[in-house]
C-alpha cells in the first residue's frame, strides 16, 4: 500500500494542492455557466470538479497508479447520471445536454488536478471555457441559416389534405408515390381532422432529400381524385 493511514503532510499538501486547482478550475468553467443562468452553474461545477479530484486522490493514496485508474473509470460512467438529471424534454426540444456535457468536462478537471497533473487540468478548463464562449458566435450564425433540403439531414413530411371519405385512399397514395420515389415511410399521422377534411402526414425515415423530387411527389398526389392538396415541410432532427 502506497500510504499508511498516519496523517503525512506531504501527502496531505498534495491532496490540498489537487483539491485548490480543482476548485479554481471547477470555479472558473461553472463562473460562465452561472453567468448564462443555466441549471448547473458555480457551485455545481465546483463540487463535480473538487469531488472527482477527491475520489482520484483517494485511489491514488490507496492503491496508487491502479487505484487512480479504477476511480477515474468510475467517474467517467457515473458523472453520467448527474448529466442526466439536467437534460429536459419539452416538447420535440431537449434541453441540457450542453450543461450536461460541461459537467462531464468538469469532471475531467477533477480528475486531472487529482492525479496531479495540474497543467493538463488547466489546459481543459480553457478548452471548455473556449467551447462555451467562443463557438457561441459560430452556433448561433449557423442556427440563423435556414435549413437545407437538399444537404440537411432532417424531418421531412409529406402532407395530403382530402375529404373525409377518402382517408383510406389518400393514405394509399401517400404510400405509393413516396414508394414509387423510394422515400421510405416511418409513419402516417392524421394532423387535423373536421367533419369535411382530413389533413395526413407522412412521415419521412430521416435521410436527405432533393426539393425537386419532393415536389414532384406532391405533384403526384395531388392528381390523385382522393386528395384536395399536398404539400411537404421540413424541420430539424433531434
Amino acid at each position: 500500500m502506497p500510504a499508511g493511514f498516519g496523517f503525512d503532510l506531504t501527502a496531505f499538501l498534495s491532496a490540498c494542492t489537487a483539491l485548490l486547482a480543482a476548485f479554481v478550475f471547477g470555479g472558473l468553467i461553472g463562473l460562465e455557466r452561472q453567468i448564462r443562468q443555466r441549471n448547473a452553474g458555480l457551485r455545481t461545477m465546483v463540487l463535480v470538479a473538487v469531488g472527482a479530484a477527491a475520489f482520484v486522490h483517494l485511489g491514488n493514496r490507496l492503491l496508487g497508479a491502479e487505484g487512480e485508474t479504477r476511480i477515474i473509470a468510475y467517474v467517467v460512467s457515473g458523472i453520467g447520471f448527474l448529466g442526466a438529471g439536467v437534460i429536459m424534454k419539452e416538447g420535440a426540444q431537449v434541453r441540457g445536454l450542453n450543461t450536461a456535457a460541461t459537467l462531464w468536462s468538469s469532471a475531467a478537471v477533477g480528475a486531472f488536478a487529482g492525479s496531479g497533473l495540474i497543467a493538463e487540468a488547466g489546459a481543459v478548463t480553457v478548452f471548455v471555457l473556449a467551447g462555451n464562449t467562443l463557438l457561441r458566435p459560430l452556433v448561433n450564425y449557423l442556427n440563423r441559416q435556414p435549413i437545407s433540403a437538399a444537404a440537411t439531414e432532417a424531418h421531412y413530411r409529406v402532407h395530403a389534405v382530402c375529404n373525409a371519405e377518402n382517408v383510406t385512399d389518400a393514405r394509399d397514395v401517400l404510400s405509393s408515390a413516396l414508394a414509387r420515389a423510394n422515400y421510405p415511410i416511418r409513419e402516417i399521422d392524421v394532423l387535423s381532422e373536421t367533419e369535411d377534411q382530413v389533413e395526413l402526414a407522412a412521415s419521412l425515415i430521416p435521410t436527405t432529400a432533393d426539393p425537386r423530387e419532393l415536389d414532384a411527389v406532391c405533384a403526384e398526389i395531388e392528381a390523385s381524385d382522393a386528395v384536395d392538396s399536398a404539400t411537404w415541410t421540413v424541420s430539424t432532427t433531434l
